[in-house]
């Protein structure tokens, strides 16, 4: 006794999946004997074909995000612009102190690990800054003469 064709049949008829069809056993004889859809429809009104409920879950739809009109830029942070500024700015200002020869190579690199952890508020900070060096230097070299004047 196979009823496939049956099932593929209400299946289509009542829109659901082949799966979900259950036949009652006691009237089977009557399931046997559809032939079209119309006689499936009436089996069912009268609950010799009984359709399961759907198992599990639904799935919920996704909110999807909405996309932004055109090119919009997002503004940069003013705290990183206001550092990209100054730190070019005392960059090339080391840089042309040390093509004149006044910064040798080791000070031209502590100078320039100074500016990159903000130690230097503006220009002019490091320019008194440099003139502080130039002062220490100038001391050194005035020690240093003496020195030699005295052991000589």
């Amino acid at each position: 006794m196979n009823l496939g064709k049956k099932k593929s049949l209400a299946a289509r008829t009542l829109n659901v999946g082949e799966g979900r069809i259950v036949f009652i056993n006691s009237r089977l004889d009557e399931i046997k004997e559809a032939i079209t859809k119309q006689d499936i429809r009436d089996l069912k009104n009268s609950g010799a074909i009984v359709i399961r409920e759907i198992k599990g879950r639904r799935k919920t739809k996704r909110i999807s995000k909405k996309k932004r009109d055109g090119n919009v830029r997002i503004k940069i942070n003013v705290r990183k612009k206001r550092y990209v500024t100054l730190t070019r700015k005392l960059r090339k200002y080391i840089s042309l102190m040390k093509e004149n020869g006044k910064l040798s190579n080791i000070e031209f690199k502590n100078i320039r690990r100074k500016i990159r952890n903000k130690e230097f508020k503006s220009l002019n900070d490091l320019k008194a800054y440099l003139g502080g060096l130039r002062w220490e230097y100038l001391k050194e070299e005035e020690l240093k003469g003496k020195q030699i004047m005295v052991k000589g």
